[in-house]
């Protein structure tokens, strides 16, 4: 029997996360009664001496959040294709034989959600901003067959970077001006990936019958563009659709239970954004 049974999530900021509350709840519907989850602050800077210093005899791995996604590979002895393709980490993984493994469950994590919505196939897609998560969108996006996809960005520089993805994923990539990310909602399906306000001024250039929207943020919601799609009667996801499919492919390469249980990671969730207000 593994005597591992630890882990945590690691970020900066992280006092707001909610991944402990996901991931105990996990352990409880698992019967892990000793395994134990907590949050640290941790910056790229003290990453490697963080890693460094864990007893990974305890220790079942790591979630990761910004700024660390990128700054975790080089401490990496295995990184997984999909984690690769957006050379983004936020899963750690302390193998049984001393390997350190990177894993995405950010991309499979988007597919998952939208699929258990109704979101099984996309012809042509649109993503609001070219960050970390943006770069999930696209290889989820391309899971989901989607062959065209317009990113709205506002550095030419992340255009280039998302079209280069693009080329990697096989998805022709156009970019847009930020300015007209409205017109991204008469795309059959859009994800939104930018920080809380940056779209609220697209919601009242909708048209009457917008697409589906993934918008990521979970806190404050929902955002006021989720809420114009809604009124206009479009299918909408939010980030924690996003936080608990990653977090159940979490669980189970933590604790290695699979499936993991969705149910009551979705309920512990929704009970702790109700506590935050």
């Amino acid at each position: 029997m593994t005597s591992k049974h630890r882990a945590a999530v690691l970020g900066s900021p992280i006092a707001h996360s909610l991944s402990p509350a996901l991931h105990r709840a996990a352990f409880a519907a698992l019967g892990l009664d000793g395994w134990r989850y907590d949050r640290f602050e941790v910056d790229e800077a003290a990453l490697p001496g963080f890693v460094a210093g864990l007893d990974e005899a305890e220790w079942a791995g790591c979630s990761l959040t910004m700024p660390l996604k990128r700054a975790v590979i080089p401490l990496l002895d295995e990184v997984s294709a999909t984690a690769r393709s957006v050379e983004a980490v936020n899963t750690l993984v302390f193998t049984a034989d001393g390997r350190r493994v990177g894993h995405n469950t950010d991309v499979p994590g988007l597919v998952n959600a939208l699929r258990e919505r109704g979101v099984t196939e996309v012809p042509a897609a649109a993503v609001l901003g070219a960050g970390a998560t943006a770069s999930s969108a696209l290889a989820a996006l391309a899971r989901l067959g989607a062959r065209e996809v317009t990113v709205y960005v506002r550095s030419p520089e992340r255009a280039r970077e998302m079209a280069e993805l693009g080329e990697r994923l096989g998805v022709s990539v156009r970019t847009a001006d930020w300015a007209r990310g409205a017109e991204a909602l008469s795309h059959p399906l859009t994800v939104a990936t930018t920080p809380a306000g940056a779209t609220d001024g697209f919601a009242d250039g909708l048209t009457a019958e917008p697409g589906a929207l993934f918008d990521v943020l979970y806190h404050p919601w929902p955002t006021k563009l989720a809420g114009a799609c809604a009124e206009r009667g479009a299918t909408v996801l939010g980030g924690l659709d996003l936080l608990v499919h990653q977090a159940v492919l979490q669980s189970e390469l933590f604790t290695g239970r699979a499936p993991g249980p969705l149910a009551a990671i979705r309920a512990a969730g929704e009970g702790a954004l109700a506590a935050a207000g």
